[in-house]
Order: structure tokens, then sequence, then C-alpha cells
């Protein structure tokens, strides 16, 4: 693998680029995105060059498409019939089924994996960037079926030098896992911090400790982002939030009837098991 270009040179994608380029990888990392992320991400010396899709295509092993998942839905059909033969498309939308789909419909004649690195930030941009952002996360893959292919075999040796833990999940069970993992916090967040912004008492924004912080950290994610990805995975995320709703009906209860000792109990279990898993 020779030369990557990144489409999106955002968080994820600058962050990409930092870290094959702290891993090892000595090719050409080549940019494709706003004059602004690309501005950015050379300052960080994420890029080594820009160019515009057409050329990045045709210049390109590897594709990273890292766009939010709208744009990555309207950039496969353009990549379509720029791509060389034997290269690697990937991409790292928060959500698959759709993305997996329209690659299929696409990219029948180059190889397509479906990527979504379990990371980020409430921050986004090229500035945000980390090159050990991946590292310690998962890195789901939604592949197609069959051995990989040498360059996709070298992208999965890629993935694993810059730390990710590899998970291959089916585009659907993918989708309807991050509905509850990810999509949820994020709206629960963005509801409590809405719920306190909404309030008239006086002291809401002098009287925190530490926990507010935590659970609002993510209600300053960006709308457009989120929008896109919510409108590519809305019912598993209404699955989750009817799910939620329920759990709240139970919690108000427990403090109603001053029962809470079963809902902390399988609270802390749940809690107490991701902590213990390697990140």
């Amino acid at each position: 693998m020779k030369t990557v270009a990144i489409v999106g040179v955002g968080l994820v994608g600058a962050s990409f680029a930092l870290a094959i380029r702290q891993a090892g990888f000595t090719g050409e990392i080549v940019g494709v995105s706003s004059s602004e992320a690309l501005s950015a991400a050379r300052k960080l010396g994420a890029i080594s060059d820009s160019a515009a899709l057409e050329e990045a295509c045709r210049r390109a092993d590897l594709i990273y498409l890292s766009q939010p998942v709208d744009r990555i839905l309207s950039t496969i059909p353009r990549v379509g019939p720029l791509v060389a033969p034997g290269t690697l498309v990937t991409d790292a939308g928060s959500t698959k089924v759709t993305i997996v789909r329209k690659a299929a419909e696409c990219l029948p004649h180059t190889e397509f994996i479906g990527g979504h690195p379990m990371a980020g930030k409430e921050k986004s941009g090229a500035e945000a960037a980390d090159a050990n952002l991946f590292c310690g996360r998962p890195y789901i893959l939604a592949p197609p079926s069959g051995p990989p292919s040498p360059h996709g075999a070298a992208f999965r040796d890629l993935l694993g030098r810059i730390g990710a833990n590899i998970v291959e999940l089916d585009a659907h069970e993918h989708d309807r896992t991050v509905a509850f993992t990810s999509h949820l916090p994020q709206l629960i967040s963005t509801a409590l911090a809405s719920t306190l912004a909404h309030q008239e008492k006086g002291h809401l924004q002098e009287i925190f400790g530490p926990g507010l912080l935590d659970m609002t950290r993510l209600a300053l994610s960006s709308e457009a982002l989120w929008a896109s990805i919510l409108a590519e995975n809305r019912e598993p995320a209404l699955e989750a939030l009817d799910e939620f709703q329920e759990q709240l009906r139970c919690v108000r209860k427990a403090v109603e009837t001053n029962n809470l000792g079963e809902l902390f109990s399988s609270a802390k279990s749940f809690a107490s098991t991701i902590r213990k898993r390697p990140s």
C-alpha cells in the first residue's frame, strides 16, 4: 500500500492519517476536503498532499471515506467510476446498513469494507485530531463474504498497527448495537443538558459537580453530524429510546417507593463489566 486518499479530513480522517504515520506508514497521504480542513491537516502534518476526488481516486491504493454519513452516501456513487483496479475503499461512518448497500450498488468491481471506529470526541475538525484516537478502541468492520484480499489483509494489518481492536459484525447487527451504545448516550446527554437549560432556577450553572460535566459532555457534539447519523439509523435509535423510556419509568417507581436496590445492582453490574474490558 503506497498511497492513501482520505476523503473528509476532519477529526477521524486526520486522526487516521496521524495514526498510520505514527505506525510507520511512509507512503503518500492525499487529503480530499474543504480548503479550511486541508489547511489544518497540513499544519498538523496529517497529509502530504491534497487533490480533487477524481485525482485522489486515480492515485490511491486505499480510499478512506471519513465524512458524515449522508456525505459518504453521496460520495460512493462518485467514487465508483473513478477508482483504479485493485483499489480498496472503506469508510468510517457511524451507520453501516445503508452505506454497505450503497457500496454494493455502486462499487460492484471494487472491494469495499464497511468500517466504524468506535472512537471520537465531542469536538470536531482536524484541529482536534489525535494519533492515538483509535488505540485500544473497537474498530468495527462489516466486510464482504469470503477471505480478505491482499489489500483487505493489508488494511487489517494497518488497523492492528494503530492499536485498534478489530471486531467483525453484520451491518444490521452493527446498527442495532450502536443505537444503544452510541446513539442513546448522545441523546440522553443532549436531553439532560436541554432539561437543565429550560429550568428557571437561578443556580444551576453554578452548583454542580464533575458528574454533570461527565454527563453533558456529549451535548457539545455537532448537531449536523448527529442529524445525519440518526436519519440513517432512525428505527434502531427509536427502539433504544423506547427501551430507555421504559427504564425511566422503572427509575421513577424505584424512587417513589424507595426501592433502589435492584436498579442499582443491575446498573452497577453492567457498568463494572464494561470497565473491565481492555480499552
